[in-house]
């Protein structure tokens, strides 16, 4: 990194400071301006940890998802109706960006396959899975624990019905966490209250976890 860089990079980050997170928790901006977090799904659990994350300061992203805003996703996930028909991955950037426009986003519209776990997630220091299928959750959970036992994984598990927010927790195998009832099934329908709840219960564990690694 140049000179010049390096004084664009340390102004940045005390106006980071000293404006739009000051009100941050001590210590905590400049954790996580260091930091990098991928996020496999931009749906209603994805989208919505991923504003959490950079509205915290979070200095680096990755998301990655293959679908487009659809109708149906409006009750639940971080976007809005004159979207419908855009590539999430592309628009979940241009909010996050406007939010933290120094937050590096990095961007993968594609169907992910085991294989991405090393070549796109690699260089996270956690992992938050945010799928909708049973099977893809365990692949995905299989490949990172394997490949980086060493780092976390985050998931999102039964999120679906209304309230009942009691019998939502954090559950912990190794590096392995489960956030949410664990139960319910996407097909009595989705809240987005309580979808929000689970999303920021994992934005708000990666945050501590990363916390925890100073």
């Amino acid at each position: 990194m140049s000179k010049q860089k390096a004084i664009h990079h340390i102004s940045a980050f005390i106006n980071k400071m000293t404006d739009i997170f000051s009100s941050n928790v001590p210590g905590m901006t400049e954790r996580l301006s260091r930091s990098c977090i991928a996020v496999a799904g931009c749906g209603g659990i994805g989208s919505n940890a991923a504003v959490a994350l950079v509205r915290a300061g979070l200095g680096k992203i990755i998301i990655a998802d293959m679908d487009i805003i659809e109708a149906s996703n409006l009750n639940r996930q971080y976007y809005f109706a004159d979207e419908i028909g855009q590539k999430k991955v592309f628009t979940l950037k241009s909010r996050l960006n406007s939010i933290d426009s120094d937050c590096e986003i990095v961007t993968y519209h594609k169907e992910l396959v085991r294989e991405d776990v090393k070549t796109i997630f690699g260089s996270a220091d956690i992992l938050i899975e945010a799928f909708d299928k049973a099977e893809s959750k365990q692949w995905l959970i299989e490949e990172w624990s394997s490949l980086y036992p060493d780092k976390p994984v985050i998931s999102g598990n039964g999120l679906s019905g209304c309230g009942d927010f009691e019998s939502i927790k954090i559950s912990k195998m190794g590096n392995i966490y489960f956030c949410g009832d664990g139960v319910t099934s996407q097909e009595i329908g989705l809240c987005s209250a309580r979808v929000a709840i689970i999303s920021n219960m994992q934005a708000n564990l990666a945050i501590e976890l990363l916390m925890k690694l100073k």
